[in-house]
């Protein structure tokens, strides 16, 4: 049971990066699934989920409107496509399965000019 984040990366104020996490060991069209990021000496927050029955989505308002969660059922992959990057979105960004402890080792994103 794993789960594997990638995509992270530096990029400049107002650039996109898109995240992807891979999913095994668990039936992944049937499990709601989360992101959190955490910046350095701040405490882990919730930013994303998607629910499996319906593919609802819902957001943290920090990243409303500029984040898009999404998922892939068949690559068993979760999505989280980040544009209109500020400098306050600079974190270490994790998936997790919802109402698992379930946690992937986290990708680092870092904004800065």
């Amino acid at each position: 049971v794993r789960l594997v984040e990638s995509g992270g990366g530096l990029v400049q104020p107002g650039g996109s990066l898109r995240l992807s996490c891979k999913a095994s060991g668990f039936t992944f069209s049937r499990a709601d699934m989360s992101w959190y990021r955490q910046a350095p000496g701040q405490q882990r927050e919730w930013v994303a989920r998607i629910r499996a029955v319906d593919n609802s989505t819902y957001y943290a308002d920090s990243v409303k409107g500029r984040f898009t969660i999404s998922r892939a059922n068949g690559q068993n992959t979760v999505y989280l496509q980040m544009n209109f990057l500020k400098l306050e979105d600079t974190a270490v960004y994790y998936c997790k399965r919802i109402a698992h402890d379930l946690w992937g080792q986290g990708t680092q994103v870092t904004v800065s000019s």
